[in-house]
Order: C-alpha cells, then sequence, then structure tokens
C-alpha cells in the first residue's frame, strides 16, 4: 500500500495507460478521478474500483477551467489532493503539409497546455500535501515518427515543462514534478490505430526484434507500475527528471545495417 490514503488525479483515465495507471493507484491505497471523454468506459471503471475509490468527470481538457473542476471534485470529495497525472493526449497523425495553425492549436491545448493549467489549479493543495506531478510524455519528445509531427512538439514542450517546474516548484513549493516517455504500449487506440494504418488485426503478435526486442511491445500494466515510484514518497526528493520508458536506448541508437536488417535476397 504505498499510495495509502493519497488522492491522485489521472487524466485521461477511461482507457489505455491511464486506466492501467487508476487500477493500479487504487490497489496500492490510493482514491483516484477518473477523467476522459467516454461516459462509458469511465463508469465501467469506476465500477472496477467502487465508487468508495473513484470519482468520475466527464470533460473535455481544452475547455476553459476544466482543470480546476477536476481539483474541485477532487477536494469535495475526499478534502485532499496529493499528485496529478498527466496522463490524456490526443494523437493524431499529422506531417508537415497536413499540419494547419487549427490542428497544432488543438493538440497543444489538450497535450500541453491543459497539464500546465492542471499543475497550476492543483498547486495550492499539493503544496499543502508536500505532492507530487507525474507528466505521462512519449518517446517521440526527442524526435518523433515522421507522421507524428505536432504530436512530438506537444510532447517535445512538455518535456522542458516538466524540466522548468521540477526545478522550480520544488525548491520554492515542495512540489516535485517529473515525466516519463512511454515507448511503443499496447493500447486499445495503439491497436486500432495501427489497422486503420493498413496492418492486419493480429500485427502486435509479430513484431521484428528491431521495434520490440522481446517479442513484444510493452504492456499498459508495465507503465502503470513504473509509475508507483514517481507517485509514492519513495522518490524522496528527486524532482525535474524525464524516464524513457522503451526496450533500447531512445538517445544515440544506432542500429545495425547488416543483414540483419536489410533486405539481402
Amino acid at each position: 500500500m504505498r499510495l495509502e490514503g493519497k488522492v491522485i488525479i489521472v487524466t485521461g483515465s477511461t482507457m489505455g495507460i491511464g486506466k492501467a495507471i487508476a487500477k493500479k493507484v487504487v490497489a496500492e491505497g490510493a482514491k483516484v478521478i477518473i477523467h476522459g471523454l467516454e461516459e462509458n468506459l469511465g463508469a465501467q471503471v469506476v465500477s472496477e474500483l467502487g465508487a468508495k475509490n473513484a470519482k468520475l468527470h466527464i470533460e473535455d481538457l481544452s475547455n476553459e477551467g476544466a482543470g480546476q473542476r477536476l481539483v474541485d471534485l477532487a477536494i469535495s470529495t475526499w478534502g485532499r489532493l496529493d499528485s496529478v497525472v498527466n496522463n490524456a493526449a490526443i494523437v493524431a497523425a499529422s506531417d508537415i503539409h497536413t499540419t494547419d495553425k487549427a490542428f497544432l492549436n488543438k493538440l497543444m491545448e489538450v497535450n500541453t497546455y491543459a497539464p500546465l493549467f492542471l499543475i497550476k489549479s492543483a498547486l495550492p493543495h499539493l503544496i499543502e500535501s508536500h505532492g507530487a506531478v507525474l507528466n505521462i510524455g512519449s518517446i517521440n519528445a526527442w524526435s518523433g515518427e515522421h507522421n507524428l509531427l505536432t504530436y512530438s512538439i506537444t510532447k517535445g514542450a512538455l518535456m522542458t515543462m516538466t524540466r522548468n517546474l521540477g526545478d522550480s516548484l520544488f525548491r520554492e513549493n515542495g512540489v516535485r514534478v517529473n515525466q516519463i516517455n512511454p515507448g511503443w504500449v499496447l493500447t486499445e487506440k495503439e491497436i486500432e490505430r495501427k489497422k486503420e494504418h493498413g496492418l492486419s488485426d493480429t500485427w502486435y503478435k509479430e513484431l521484428s526484434k528491431m521495434y520490440a526486442p522481446a517479442g513484444r511491445i510493452i504492456w499498459p500494466e508495465e507503465i502503470a507500475v513504473a509509475c508507483i515510484y514517481w507517485l509514492s514518497d519513495e522518490s524522496g526528493p528527486i524532482s525535474g527528471q524525464v524516464v524513457d520508458l522503451e526496450q533500447f536506448p531512445m538517445i544515440g541508437r544506432n542500429i545495425p545495417k547488416d543483414a540483419t536488417t536489410i533486405p539481402h535476397k
């Protein structure tokens, strides 16, 4: 029970990584605010976790005041707030030719601005609880897939924000801010997204070891387990850190250029 007595907001927790995080924090003793856009899926998560452990809030985070409403729900329900997990994000394909200002603004609003303003709304309560923020980024923050230009931009901005606030908020207010960058994760949406890209219904069962050395990609539950350290008191005074969670190094990787990767027959 590494999070016993804590109250945590997890955005984008009606499915995927967010749902796995919400389930894990409750298993570790916390109460959780479930958030997302899919009311039926959110209700299922609350049913699984129990009404005494979870409350649901359905709202687009780009709405003015959405972050404050999440904070208000946590305080009105349990009287405190210990952590914020900024997980919600729009993953949408784009390159320089298909990116316009409206598209860029929409992704920035949800993926970057919303986490910032949720932290701002939560800050008075996080100061009181000596709390922690965990931002869920992406390995795409370092450069990104060719068809994820805008998404990669938003995650790069989030990573810089984490480092900046991880320095200032901990030094000035005692609130830690850290980030994990998940790699390729087998979520419901990723399965469907790759099928839309023309892959088979079972694409994730046969993957090149160049992309998945383990023979499979990461499960949401494996990301959730990693989150507990950053949300618990075990991480002590560590703040402003960004940790990549992938099966291979993201920086400096130089893949083989031989018969294992280049067609030769």
